[in-house]
């Protein structure tokens, strides 16, 4: 779904990404790992169209995605959550989910005056549509509580959930678990796997907890330097000699990385 070649990032003097290249393959949930400081947000916000690059190229199913928009990306199913959830803090979770789809008729002054009747049936099915989502994710005895209000890992969560109010192919998902405590890692990752396997979503997610890479994450992508350094399985990833060099600076034996 997603192929990146020889993809440059620089600010000043400084090579975040540093010609990386890696493919993301349709239904996978690929892993992407490395020490900070490896360019892996960074590569996140070039593909994202965040951030234009300095050199290199993005393609999603096969057509050129290279420097286009996160508003385009978005109608063409390319979504990301952040490390730092973005809600709108003052809103109700219901309404956080209500306000993802794009075009809404309400959304302009004269169809608001003229098209009252056609922005009712729209919210009512949005409305449908996000109650749905919050049962999925289990949070539907929060959906009348303000985004503001919750939890880091409610809210991770709830970013999840807005990618679920659209069409999404791809969702990036940057340090999902980030500060979550492991009762809702554990539903996130279960909320992950079933978006994977009932509705065929891509995944490719920034990590740092092994143990969670593990359960969900085929191929593992490891990253160093702004480069790719190794792909493969998550025991071949703590297996490889690289990898714990670039994690620990030295070469130990593996089960010192697994732990």
């Amino acid at each position: 779904m997603i192929e990146v070649k020889g993809l440059h990032r620089h600010f000043g003097g400084f090579r975040a990404v540093d010609g990386a290249s890696l493919r993301i393959e349709t239904g996978s949930i690929t892993g992407l790992v490395g020490p900070n400081g490896a360019g892996k947000t960074t590569l996140f916000n070039v593909i994202a169209g965040a951030l234009p690059p300095t050199e290199g190229q993005v393609f999603m199913d096969g057509a050129e995605i290279t420097g286009l928009p996160p508003h385009t990306l978005f109608h063409q199913g390319l979504l990301r959550t952040f490390q730092i959830a973005h809600e709108f803090s003052s809103m109700t979770c219901r309404e956080n989910l209500m306000m993802v789809p794009g075009a809404q008729t309400g959304e302009s002054i004269w169809s608001a005056w003229v098209h009252r009747g056609r922005i009712a049936q729209e919210e009512a099915a949005l409305l449908k549509k996000a109650d749905e989502v919050l049962d999925f994710l289990t949070i539907s005895h929060l959906k009348e509580e303000r985004a503001g209000n919750l939890s880091g890992g409610q809210k991770k969560l709830l970013e999840l959930g807005r990618t679920m109010m659209v069409d999404a192919k791809i969702v990036f998902l940057d340090e999902v678990g980030a500060g979550v405590n492991r009762t809702l890692l554990n539903t996130i990752g279960d909320a992950i796997l079933r978006l994977n396997s009932e509705r065929g979503y891509t995944f490719c997610m920034i990590e740092h907890d092994m143990d969670f890479i593990g359960r969900l994450c085929d191929p593992v992508i490891v990253m160093a330097e702004g480069k790719v350094l190794a792909k493969g399985t998550i025991d071949e990833i703590k297996a490889n000699e690289q990898v714990i060099e670039a994690y620990l600076g030295t070469g130990l034996k593996n089960k010192e990385v697994a732990q």
